[in-house]
């Protein structure tokens, strides 16, 4: 078995190469997982290719995002049929009276759903891209500002699943503030660099400061010459079922329809101690008693379109299967110790946090791990910063900059994902659009860390 050396990179090299040259973030993951089944197995790779499959789909954070995955896909699907999306879409229009406007609601969307990336990067931009496309505003700049808000805001905000998961880890290694994780996390946000550069260029793109650079400034031009906001590449189906109108109806348009569950969503969630499964499940209970009871819709309705949002997740869910494959593969490469092994001899002193964040942000960006990033990199980064001097607080948030830059731009991080089928984009389209402006933030977080490094040097 190949471990612990250069070479461990390569499923993740195969993953980005056949991803671009094929535009198909499918494909790109089965031959990187392919790849490094070949690495750790030999001759014998397609059994080391089973018992990784069966590792990933018994993986109990798998079992957790299907779930989350599978109840958005109902509600979604509710929304649809029931006409709570086109209600909400019609209600904006008496205060969403330009371009400018559709996109910073978004924006606004998006923070106000922090509780977790998953829930802003599916509702906003179902609920908002039948909005931005009355301005002619390209499916993927709509993603764009969602992605490049979702995450972000989730690490900035200390009442979020992001948020519980890093304090648990701060404590966990005994960094605490006030006598627990939770403290030390809060005293750390205002180092959390890439979350408030991110969530600060997402609110300039929105409001046209801003200008569309790469494959946005192309969607652009496109949209203005076609008037179709969607990207090239997307299948007639996918097409038909993005630009499908709803019957017309005369009934007044109710937006409560969409925000009752969705408050429901983001109140449950946080009383559960931030359950995000409890909080869609209960979302989805609402809007079925909602709906039926307004008749919009029937009883047979309620388990049909339950097994329609199922089925219109099945993608999302295979590209999440084997995303955790690729990082089962990873763990067992040992990459992660390598690229610790290769940076830790320059990890120290007033440079430790730079680097930290630039060693956690590519390999978050390389590997779709951010959570996993975070567990397995803190306990090393912790006590090498006391070891060396730095603020072991300020060495904690780089991680966590690092696991945000890695979901805000990974091509088969669950967070695009998500995202990109909340917009009705393909994966790759949408990274490619958010890299120059998540690259902007990284750069500028890459700058402030070193500042506030040398900063504080002792």
């Amino acid at each position: 078995m190949i471990q612990n050396t250069a070479l461990a990179l390569l499923p993740v090299l195969t993953v980005l190469l056949v991803s671009v040259l094929t535009k198909r973030a499918l494909l790109g993951l089965l031959s990187g997982t392919v790849v490094g089944a070949i690495l750790i197995g030999g001759w014998g790779f397609f059994d080391t290719l089973v018992a990784t499959a069966g590792a990933s789909l018994s993986n109990e954070t798998v079992h957790w995002l299907v779930l989350v995955v599978v109840l958005f896909g109902i509600l979604l699907a509710y929304f649809n049929v029931s006409g709570a999306v086109s209600d909400f879409a019609k209600w904006t229009e008496r205060f969403v009276t330009s371009r400018r406007k559709s996109l910073l609601l978004t924006w606004l969307l998006t923070i106000a759903l922090f509780v977790d990336d998953y829930l802003n990067a599916l509702t906003v931009g179902t609920s908002m891209k039948r909005v931005t496309d009355r301005y002619g505003v390209p499916r993927t700049l709509v993603g764009s500002i969602v992605k490049l808000t979702s995450a972000p805001i989730a690490v900035v905000l200390p009442f979020s699943t992001w948020a519980v998961f890093f304090a648990a880890l701060l404590e966990q290694d005994g960094v605490t503030a006030n006598g627990s994780g939770f403290g030390a996390y809060v005293q750390g946000l205002p180092f959390v660099f890439f979350g408030w550069f991110a969530l600060a260029i997402g609110l300039l793109l929105a409001l046209g400061v801003l200008p569309l650079v790469g494959p946005l400034r192309r969607a652009q031009e496109r949209a203005a010459r076609t008037g179709d906001t969607l990207p090239e590449g997307l299948s007639e189906e996918e097409r038909a079922f993005e630009l499908a109108e709803p019957e017309a109806s005369e009934r007044r348009p109710l937006p409560f329809n969409f925000l009752i569950p969705i408050v429901t969503l983001v109140v449950v969630t946080i009383c559960t101690e931030v359950d995000i499964v409890k909080g869609a499940a209960a979302a989805v209970v609402v809007a079925i008693v909602l709906y039926v009871a307004q008749r919009r819709m029937r009883i047979r309705d309620v388990f049909e379109q339950a097994f329609e949002g199922i089925m219109s997740m099945g993608y999302v869910i295979v590209l999440s299967v084997l995303a955790f494959m690729v990082q089962q593969l990873n763990l067992d490469l040992q990459l992660a110790d390598w690229v610790i092994g290769v940076t830790e001899p320059v990890m120290h002193g007033a440079l430790l946090p730079a680097v930290v964040f630039l060693v956690c942000g590519v390999y978050a960006y390389a590997t779709g791990s951010f959570w996993d990033l975070a567990a397995v990199i803190t306990p090393v980064v912790l006590p090498l910063a006391i070891a060396v001097g730095v603020d072991p607080v300020l060495a904690g948030t780089a991680v966590f900059s690092g696991a945000a830059l890695g979901s805000t731009t990974c091509l088969y991080g669950d967070g695009i994902i998500l995202a990109s089928k909340s917009v009705g984009v393909k994966p790759l389209q949408l990274m490619l659009s958010i890299l120059p402006y998540a690259g902007l933030a990284a750069v500028l977080t890459l700058i402030a860390y070193l500042v506030t490094g040398f900063a504080t040097a002792g």
